[in-house]
């Protein structure tokens, strides 16, 4: 079945989810956490809609290398890694292989912490994040981005994204104070196809977000306790 793009690109779609999440506007403490790359330009056109702090907070998807776009797991910050081993039977990922696949990814997944200055786990503490990605289809590099934020132990952790697979949403939900989601589907394969215009993301498109925030994301040297209120909308 042909399905119709919903958003026009990232940035039209990050919008559109800001105003499904207006009561996050000035909120005390919170935080919003975008996924690399993609999600970065999503959760940018949110943290500037609701005023809020916008930071990065790696995850690397684990493929195999002869089947770059099929997910086999996702590492994360704080040693997370997650397997779909029914996947990895199948391709039969042998130990000496995953070891290799992880250890290029962790290698990005390092490069771009230091590139767009995720903040320390500690600076998360005791504050509400909205985590932002451009749309979940397999789910395994949301659920390991999540596992790592949940070990920060935030007040709240909350899921916002454009589009989810359905079956995807329903196995995330018992790990979320909430999922907001503009659309959840039946047997997302391609995320992209919900878009106009999907074009890879960016290392300087990254940074040029992030550093439009900047000066919000000096509060993230703050302790949570210690960090000044904002407005409430």
């Amino acid at each position: 079945m042909v399905r119709t793009a919903l958003w026009r690109d990232r940035r039209h779609a990050g919008r559109a989810l800001a105003q499904q999440l207006s009561g996050w506007s000035h909120k005390p403490n919170a935080l919003v956490v975008g996924l690399p790359r993609g999600g970065i330009v999503v959760a940018a056109e949110v943290a500037q809609q609701l005023h809020l702090p916008l930071a990065s907070w790696a995850v690397r998807k684990l493929a195999h290398p002869q089947a770059p776009e099929l997910a086999l797991g996702a590492i994360a910050p704080d040693g997370v890694q997650i397997w779909d081993e029914s996947i990895a039977r199948a391709y039969r990922l042998d130990p000496a292989l995953r070891q290799r696949i992880m250890a290029e990814q962790q290698r990005e997944l390092e490069r771009r912490q230091r590139l767009y200055g995720d903040p320390p786990a500690a600076a998360l503490s005791r504050r509400p994040l909205l985590v932002i990605d451009d749309g979940v289809a397999t789910g395994l590099t949301v659920m390991a981005a999540l596992q790592s934020l949940r070990l920060s132990e935030p007040s709240q952790l909350v899921l916002a994204v454009p589009v989810i697979d359905r079956r995807v949403a329903d196995a995330l939900r018992p790990q979320l104070d909430q999922l907001v989601a503009l659309a959840e589907v039946d047997d997302l394969c391609a995320v992209g196809a919900w878009y106009q215009s999907f074009e890879p993301v960016s290392d300087t498109e990254v940074l040029e977000l992030m550093a439009r925030q900047a000066c919000k994301k000096r509060e993230l040297n703050q302790p949570a306790d210690q960090v000044r209120t904002g407005r409430q909308g």
